[in-house]
């Protein structure tokens, strides 16, 4: 269970373990100090978060590649929540959002050894990329005002817009050039090579430029960091709100069980069909010891796993690497981001909210799902016009709607056969397939639940009745993998029904046996009769047309 990515480790390893652990400690730096910001948190909260986060995921991960720290997905979930009844900064507001990672952290243990991975089929791509968007443009409306040098104070998007473009007249310039100029610095680096760490380069040039040219009283700068070794608390709020807390910490541990079983799934570190569990138990462990440590909540994070991936790691000893290199940078460097202006880390955050808003992702769902990308703009609408985590909440309904309303709208239709073969196919614009004059032969496409079985029943009435003069309907079940009590009660007073207009009704390739077993228990099969059940639909037109 403990340390299960170093198992059978061998010396050969240790230099690809050190050059990604050396590239994620450059990448992480810049990064986990701009998501502290994102979360209304101190700039070393990201780094105890990126610590606490790859110290779980060493001793209790399974994948060889994670990476689990401050994530700027979850981020603004938490901060703007938060920051409605607690004022950002305070020390009350680093309690509650503690007690988020806390409850998030929990959550996620539990899923974890439940195997409950099951959670992040919750929310449907199309979702997921439309709350991505919706987050995406959450983060660049929120660092618009650093980007310019103003000071904004609202919290909604259209406000906060509406505040930048009443105060356009006070933009500092020098701000705006650093931002921007670091934004270039990172998609240069990344248009040259992904492995160029071009966010501390991005860091690095501003710093340099703030301290050659004496720019500290004309920008914001973070200021020197505060390294200490953190005292470990329970963070317990004294107030109240623990009914916007609770549903936040579902919303956020939702979001983190999703991002952490696809990093996962994606980047397989074995053979086979890897099971995410063991590194959502890591991750939920990641939440608790940085809620402790006085930090916030922690997820998995796919850029930098795939970074961690392309530069050649075979075990969590990158993430231990990349952790003694982060605090030894820290201890001797501290200092440094006394000059290090706000504005810098407001251009690494646009470059995270363009790398998370799927542009590319949206065009091909455009292209296949004329309906699903109706559900990417109603998700990005929900999280960018209501506050935050009710539109993620609401993302995650509309998520589950759509699947209950395609489970109860199956694609039930009428077969036709592929000319010159014995096989019965959904008919398709491009082949025109064989019709047999009075034979029906119908397909569910789907199990026979009280949700949606009266519907499938509507769908073959419509059809026998616009068939003309019918005398056999064979009901192809290939699809049918189950049948509730009421799906073959209600099938059953269908073919009662179809019966006394004196049409013979069959059943075909039944197979699963699941739904075999419910349709003998419940009757459908006697109704039927057990020489109307046939292997195959060609068999059953046979059988059934020559009776």
């Amino acid at each position: 269970m403990f340390f299960a990515s170093l198992r059978g480790y061998r010396l050969a390893w240790l230099g690809g373990d050190a050059l990604a652990g050396l590239l994620l400690a450059a990448i992480a730096i810049p990064e986990q100090i701009s998501t502290a910001r994102l979360a209304g948190m101190p700039p070393q909260a990201g780094i105890i978060a990126f610590v606490a986060g790859t110290i779980m995921v060493v001793v209790f991960g399974r994948n060889r590649f994670l990476s689990v720290g401050a994530d700027s997905t979850i981020a603004p979930i938490f901060a703007v929540t938060v920051a409605g009844f607690a004022a950002s900064g305070s020390s009350e507001y680093g309690v509650y959002v503690g007690f988020v990672a806390l409850l998030v952290g929990v959550m996620l243990v539990a899923a974890g050894t439940f195997r409950a991975v099951w959670l992040s089929d919750l929310l449907s791509i199309p979702v997921t990329i439309g709350f991505l968007a919706g987050i995406s443009i959450q983060i660049v409306v929120s660092q618009l005002s650093t980007l310019l040098g103003m000071h904004a104070t609202a919290t909604g998007v259209i406000q906060r817009l509406g505040e930048i473009a009443r105060g356009v007249q006070h933009v500092n310039f020098i701000d705006l050039a650093i931002g921007l100029g670091v934004l270039a610095i990172v998609l240069i680096g990344k248009r040259v090579n992904a492995k160029i760490p071009g966010a501390i380069v991005g860091i690095l040039v501003a710093g340099a430029a703030v301290a050659l040219f004496h720019l500290q009283t004309r920008v914001t700068v973070v200021g020197s960091l505060h390294v200490m070794f953190p005292r470990f608390t329970f963070p317990m709020p004294t107030a109240g709100h623990f009914e916007q807390v609770v549903p936040l910490a579902i919303v956020v541990a939702i979001v983190c069980t999703v991002q952490t079983v696809t990093t996962v799934r994606i980047f397989r570190s074995e053979k086979g069909i890897a099971d995410p569990s063991q590194d959502l138990t890591a991750t939920g462990a990641g939440s608790i010891l940085a809620a402790v440590a006085g930090a916030f909540a922690v997820d998995a994070s796919p850029p930098r796993t795939a970074i961690v991936q392309s530069a050649g790691a075979r075990s969590q000893l990158a993430g231990a690497i990349a952790v003694a290199v982060v605090l030894l940078a820290l201890a001797l460097g501290a200092s440094l981001t006394s000059y290090l202006p706000e504005a810098a880390l407001a251009g690494i955050l646009l470059y995270i909210a363009m790398e998370i808003f799927r542009y590319a992702e949206m065009r091909r769902i455009l292209r296949e799902s004329r309906l699903e990308i109706t559900l990417v703009v109603l998700a990005a609408a929900l999280v960018v016009f209501l506050p935050i985590n009710v539109g993620m909440m609401l993302s995650i309904l509309l998520s589950l709607f759509y699947g209950v309303y395609v489970m109860i709208r199956p694609p039930s239709v009428a077969l036709v056969r592929v000319p010159g073969t014995t096989i019965w196919w959904p008919p398709n614009k491009d082949e025109h397939g064989e019709e047999q004059a009075g034979v029906v032969v119908f397909s569910p496409a789907a199990p026979l639940y009280f949700m949606n079985v009266r519907h499938i029943v509507d769908r073959m009435n419509a059809i026998v009745g616009a068939a003309g003069e019918v005398k056999v309907v064979v009901v192809e079940g290939s699809g049918v993998i189950d049948i509730d009590y009421t799906g073959a009660h209600v099938f059953k007073s269908a073919v009662k029904s179809l019966r006394q207009r004196g049409i013979a009704v069959g059943l075909a390739r039944l197979s699963e046996e699941r739904a075999q077993a419910a349709a003998r228990r419940t009757g459908l099969l006697a109704e039927i009769g057990e020489d109307h059940i046939f292997k195959s639909a060609q068999e059953a037109v046979d059988a059934l047309m020559q009776r």
